[in-house]
């Protein structure tokens, strides 16, 4: 069995796990219907493991929509908090080289990569806020526009009072409230 590959007890308990989240939270997928996303999840064992490797992390991922022109289903991560297991990461592989002590384990970019799914976009930050109260207690890097990452700069997202908020900061700095969350096309 690859590093990328599943045993059929290991898909049998994501499938049971995403089907129960989708069940239990139906505001955030209004329309459509858990046969038709488990018929996509099965057809591509590659998906599966990145949405193992989200749920892994503490990430709850559940779809949160479904692109009409591709037919493909939307997941964010939907955990109330900023994941468990990628938090205390810098933004990306050239922050992470920059710093000479106290590096991190990990980037956010490149642990994203790994696990074969892409940081937020602000915009993609928001449209979760509207299913629900997310980081109220940490926050999220988002994928950073060139232009502010050229100049060291990357950005991240909270909510508090009510509002989501973006900030900035140095790409190289990490705190162990800030995390990533990610989005995966199926």
């Amino acid at each position: 069995m690859s590093q990328t590959t599943l045993s059929s007890k290991q898909r049998e308990d994501l499938v049971r796990t995403l089907k129960a989240r989708f069940e239990n939270n139906v505001n955030r997928h209004k329309g459509l219907a858990w046969p038709q996303v488990q018929a996509k999840l099965e057809a591509n064992a590659a998906t599966l493991w990145s949405l193992n490797e989200m749920e892994r992390t503490g990430g709850e991922p559940d779809v949160v929509g479904h692109d009409k022109n591709t037919g493909e289903y939307i997941f964010f991560d939907c955990s109330a908090e900023s994941p468990t297991g990628r938090r205390s990461l810098c933004y990306d592989r050239e922050a992470l080289e920059s710093r000479k002590e106290h590096k991190p384990k990990n980037s956010a970019m490149d642990m994203a990569a790994t696990m074969g799914i892409e940081l937020l976009t602000e915009g993609q930050y928001r449209e979760l806020q509207k299913l629900g109260n997310f980081d109220a207690k940490t926050s999220s890097w988002v994928k950073t526009p060139s232009a502010v990452r050229k100049l060291g700069g990357a950005l991240f997202c909270d909510r508090r009072f009510d509002t989501v908020f973006l900030y900035h900061n140095g790409a190289e700095s990490y705190y162990a409230a800030r995390g990533f969350r990610g989005s995966l096309r199926v």
